[in-house]
């Protein structure tokens, strides 16, 4: 039986993928096979040498210590994609917030109903309306800069309020650009997006590259008066930045997810509390593919969506199966080979692939769960972990 340690609520609908017959799902389990967690900053918390894999319901992995957790061997998963319909929703929320007087209007309102009723209330409205008026999104040009899960969606959902939409992305996978629109124009740099834009939508992941993307000399690249939405994450934007390029009207205003102490107040900033995938539907599909994701590598090995590893799947057969992780430097796998015909173990099938720093290899086997073949792997030099699934 497999015993997986939950941090956060997790969503029952994840929690259900898990056989109560071959799978222990609790808080406080003492030696968990695995972990699965939300928010959890993982950082601070003991990780028991039991744990094989972590998965994140969510896209960023900011609060578990990946580069620790590579060093031994251990996979770390999350879930991108299964929040990008909730995103997306939130994106063009902002951007309506950011093209019409809503926010003010609604404010106004608030405060007129409890001064005012009636005839007098109606006129006061109507005499005030014209200061919140604003600017249909139709006709506009987006700015999409990160083209994966979230900014093809609203890609797409920009093109649907007649919009002209630019992409710029210099990561773009293959899977990414078949999912792309055609209608999207590709921009050559960032710095001729920034300039086309009226409204510009962040959707990069926060990496030590992305760190302060937009930052002063990026800025005064942009388009005067534009938007900029960031529902990525607070690192790609330098906030003292921004703050001068509102100031000088460079930028009309910034819609974001991430609320600071150095915008409090101000009329042309707009902070949300974190809200793009606090939505039921989110939190269900992340939770989901977690699950689908750790059960899979428990039960077979393979790996898929993983921050640290590459993508491994090997579709199972009669055969006993041994997975170990290792740094990527030749004769490791020779070494393993080695291993195996000097036990007389027949190899029946097998994968390895490598990603930066790191191999990972699948092999199945005519093996009769032989301990003394695991502990030979485990010895050689760059093998990081090692483990035996029949």
């Amino acid at each position: 039986m497999f015993k997986i340690k939950t941090f956060n609520q997790i969503s029952s609908k994840g929690l259900d993928r898990f056989g109560r017959d071959e799978y222990e799902v609790s808080s406080d389990t003492m030696h968990p096979e695995a972990i699965l967690l939300r928010s959890h900053k993982l950082q601070s918390s003991e990780i028991p040498e039991s744990v094989l894999a972590i998965a994140r319901a969510g896209a960023g992995v900011n609060n578990v210590p990946v580069e620790r957790l590579s060093k031994q061997g251990l996979v770390v998963f999350n879930t991108p994609g299964a929040n990008a319909n909730a995103v997306k929703e939130l994106v063009f929320a902002g951007m309506l917030l950011g093209s019409r007087g809503i926010q003010g209007g609604i404010e106004y309102v608030n405060h007129a109903v409890s001064e005012s009723s009636g005839d007098v209330l109606n006129k006061q409205v109507e005499a005030a309306k014209k200061q919140f008026s604003g600017a249909e999104l139709k006709g506009k040009t987006l700015g999409i800069v990160g083209l994966g899960a979230i900014g093809s969606l609203v890609a797409d959902l920009a093109l649907a309020f007649e919009m002209r939409v630019i992409g710029y992305d210099p990561a773009l996978s293959v899977e990414a650009a078949w999912r792309l629109s055609s209608q999207v124009e590709k921009a050559p740099n960032l710095q001729w997006l920034l300039a086309e834009s009226d409204f510009i939508t962040l959707h990069v992941p926060a990496i030590p590259e992305t760190k302060d993307m937009i930052d002063k000399s990026a800025l005064a690249q942009v388009k005067s008066g534009a938007v900029l939405l960031n529902f990525a994450r607070a690192s790609i934007v330098n906030e003292n930045a921004v703050a001068e390029a509102l100031d000088n009207k460079r930028l009309s205003k910034y819609i974001n997810d991430f609320p600071s102490a150095l915008f409090a107040g101000r009329n042309d900033v707009i902070s949300m509390p974190h809200l793009g995938a606090s939505t039921a539907e989110a939190e269900q599909n992340c939770a989901m593919m977690a699950a689908d994701q750790l059960k899979d590598f428990l039960e077979n090995g393979n790996i898929k969506n993983s921050v640290n590893f590459p993508t491994v799947k090997l579709d199972r057969i009669n055969a006993e199966r041994i997975i170990f992780a290792n740094e990527n430097v030749p004769k490791v796998l020779g070494n393993v080979l080695s291993i195996l015909a000097d036990h007389n173990v027949n190899v029946v099938d097998m994968v390895n692939k490598s990603r930066g720093e790191l191999a990972y290899n699948i092999i199945d086997v005519e093996l009769q769960g032989n301990e003394d073949v695991i502990n030979a792997i485990s010895e050689v030099p760059q093998v990081l972990s090692v483990r035996l699934i029949s």
